[in-house]
């Protein structure tokens, strides 16, 4: 895993979410963790090859997310996960990880991204082995947390 990965996905995320939801989110702890997609969690999954391979999955909560779309469409009140949140959660993942691949490109790392993929849960259980990834929670005040979780070799 390259440490050196994660640090553009996190100034990306912190300035994404603060020009989408305008909350300016506060950054945890780096350590590493197994991840293992669960029934009360979106999961976003985004490729990368390049100088880089591997994949960056932005983990939440459903009720984070549910938060964070409602913010993004201007406080309209989103209760169940329906197509257009998770279209907006993966508009969310795109703006985070186009720009990370902005900023390593501007950094002499030429890399391209995947489409953002929602992780279905039962796909996820019968395809996905628990995984180590170097991760990052972001808190936003008053919606809760985003994990960013880096596996790039």
């Amino acid at each position: 895993m390259k440490a050196e990965v994660i640090n553009p996905f996190l100034e990306s995320a912190r300035s994404v979410i603060e020009q989408v939801i305008q909350i300016s989110p506060s950054v945890g702890s780096l350590g590493v963790k197994n991840i293992m997609p669960s029934c009360d969690q979106v999961w976003v999954q985004v490729g990368m090859s390049g100088h880089f391979t591997g994949m960056v999955v932005f983990g939440l909560q459903v009720k984070v997310a549910l938060k964070i779309v409602s913010a993004m469409m201007g406080g309209f009140v989103l209760t169940e996960m329906d197509e257009m949140g998770k279209s907006a959660i993966s508009e969310l993942s795109n703006m985070i990880s186009g720009n990370a691949s902005t900023i390593l490109s501007s950094q002499g790392y030429v890399v391209d991204i995947t489409p953002p993929q929602i992780i279905e849960l039962e796909l996820a259980n019968k395809d996905m082995i628990p995984r180590k990834a170097l991760c990052i929670p972001l808190t936003m005040d008053g919606i809760g947390e985003l994990d960013i979780q880096v596996m790039i070799s």
